[in-house]
């Protein structure tokens, strides 16, 4: 009897807990609308081109939206300012994208990953003096202020002679301007993301390679709750379907100008 009792409070459970996981995926397929919150100051995964919301998440949502047979809705802030949106349910799920850290996957749940987030620097084209990583030794340089590539390029100054001053912005593009301007020497930033501006403004910039951070990879956050697990499991599942029909690697060709041999998941992360 108590064996039965036991068994029965257990798939009880169970269902309580199945019907909680579901509760997001459900409503966001009842309201027909995925909340996506993301910056628009990360070309070329979010930016604004004409007056319009442009890159790669915009088409990669797109594309999970008739996945999950829903329509996206966009929702802009400074990215300091979008995972605490997140976990105030602002929205569903940020598009960012943001690079898959050890600390982050503590208090997120990350999609599979959609492209390579490995930093590396931008420097003036007309700059002669840096021509490897090591050489921004005692200069000023730049990057975003709470992102992964801020933390990398502090950790790797510290491993210098001398330690770079380092400036945070709240968008890359203001440290894009201070480069451009002379005030930094370098900007830290993924190596996709960089690349994609140097092609850009090839008068203006210039990469400076190899990158210099660890290999890391680029995934969308989402909320480790359990009510949020299958919305997520259905976004990893659209994400993996457009890698395996070549439409992921179509977008990558389309923004980066190059595709990414990328994992299905990460569980082990470089940093």
């Amino acid at each position: 009897m108590i064996a039965k009792t036991l068994l029965a409070a257990t798939m009880a459970l169970a269902m309580t807990l199945s019907a909680h996981a579901e509760d997001v995926l459900a409503k966001v397929k009842s309201a027909g609308v995925l909340k996506v919150g993301t910056e628009t100051a990360f070309a070329p995964f979010d930016f604004i081109d004409a007056g319009e919301h442009a890159g790669l998440n915009v088409d990669l949502f797109a594309e999970i939206g008739k996945e999950l047979g829903v329509k996206i809705e966009w929702i802009t802030l400074p990215w300091d300012g979008v995972l605490p949106g997140l976990e105030s349910g602002k929205f569903d799920v940020v598009a960012g994208p943001a690079t898959i850290t050890k600390a982050r996957m503590e208090r997120y749940r990350f999609s599979a990953p959609v492209a390579e987030a490995t930093v590396a620097l931008l420097k003036p084209a007309a700059d002669t003096s840096l021509t490897k990583p090591e050489d921004i030794a005692g200069k000023a340089v730049g990057s975003g202020k709470a992102t992964a590539q801020l933390a990398q390029l502090q950790a790797f100054g510290k491993s210098l002679p001398s330690a770079p001053e380092v400036k945070e912005y709240v968008s890359f593009n203001e440290a894009y301007a201070d480069l451009a301007a002379g005030r930094i020497v370098a900007v830290a930033n993924s190596f996709p993301n960089i690349a994609y501006v140097a092609k850009q403004r090839p008068e203006t910039f210039a990469l400076v390679e190899p990158p210099f951070g660890a290999k890391t990879y680029f995934g969308f956050p989402g909320r480790k709750d359990p009510e949020y697990a299958s919305l997520m499991d259905a976004i990893d599942a659209a994400i993996i379907k457009m890698k395996g029909d070549g439409r992921m690697a179509e977008m990558q060709k389309k923004w980066f100008g190059v595709a990414f041999d990328t994992p299905e998941k990460v569980t082990e992360p470089a940093i």
